[in-house]
């Protein structure tokens, strides 16, 4: 008989500077029809509940953005029993009221990549996800209240767009995202979320902000991004991530309520 896989509800998926948040961890390593995912899962218990941790990265940062095993991430948490996913990440800012340092929990992206593999449903059946509103409105709403509770400098809304990936913006597209209103650029939002929406789990992305981009119009004192800036920034608030994950976890409903877990019913004919 096969030995039973351990099993948890709550995944994390983890960035960059971000590989250390479960104490007292079970390794397992998941194969997948899609491949190998980026690392081994560490399971552990927080707050009474089951969660799975996977650096999407891989622990030494092997796979650049374009290149992450997305496909296999997702399926490998949904192969543990997860049904929500937490997607905390780096991002920059578009605007100058959010700040490095600040968080936003997202509610809009907008889909700048190119050839990844974005998509369980190739056929034959054909499988149309709506992504109309593609954050769990449940799990934005914890990460909200925790976030606030904490007194975190807390953004409740901001659309990501997610470019390609690995060079960062010229100041010319830079420029157009801000003009366009968006809020937050980074290089792993999409397809990670709307992968989980199609295994109908839950998924929240909370952004941590550690830089303004290519800089903002009128203001020659705020430099480029560079790769090193964002790793400071992002190890220097580490810990107030890790003290709202482990606020958040057990603040999650344990029964769904949310459309989520439903998509697939609505998505085929």
């Amino acid at each position: 008989m096969a030995k039973a896989r351990p099993q948890a509800e709550i995944g994390i998926f983890g960035g960059s500077g971000f590989y250390n948040f479960l104490d007292n961890v079970t390794e397992v390593w998941v194969e997948t029809p899609y491949g190998a995912p980026s690392d081994k899962i560490a399971l552990a218990e927080v707050g009474g509940r089951k969660v799975a941790f996977l650096p999407r990265h891989g622990r030494d940062h092997r796979f650049p953005p374009h290149k992450v095993p997305y496909r296999a991430n997702l399926w490998a948490m949904k192969e543990l029993g997860v049904e929500r996913v937490i997607g905390p990440c780096a991002a920059g800012s578009l605007q100058p009221e959010i700040k490095p340092g600040d968080f936003v929990v997202t509610d809009q992206f907008v889909d700048r990549t190119w050839g990844r593999p974005d998509t369980f449903y190739d056929g034959p059946l054909t499988t149309h996800v709506s992504a109309a509103d593609p954050y769990c409105p449940v799990l934005r709403k914890v990460a909200i209240d925790q976030g606030r509770a904490l007194g975190l400098p807390l953004h409740d809304h901001g659309t990501v767009v997610v470019i390609q990936g690995p060079r960062f913006s010229t100041r010319a597209e830079s420029r157009w995202f801000s003009k366009m209103g968006w809020e937050v650029i980074n290089m792993t939002q999409y397809p990670e979320g709307m992968l989980a929406r199609e295994l109908d789990m839950c998924y929240v992305n909370i952004a941590l902000i550690t830089d303004y981009d290519a800089g903002l119009e009128g203001r020659p004192d705020i430099k480029p991004v560079n790769h090193e800036d964002v790793i400071k920034v992002f190890n220097d608030n580490n810990d107030k991530l890790r003290e709202l994950l482990y606020k958040m976890i057990p603040a999650i409903p344990p029964k769904r309520e949310c459309a989520c877990g439903t998509t697939l019913a609505h998505s085929r004919t």
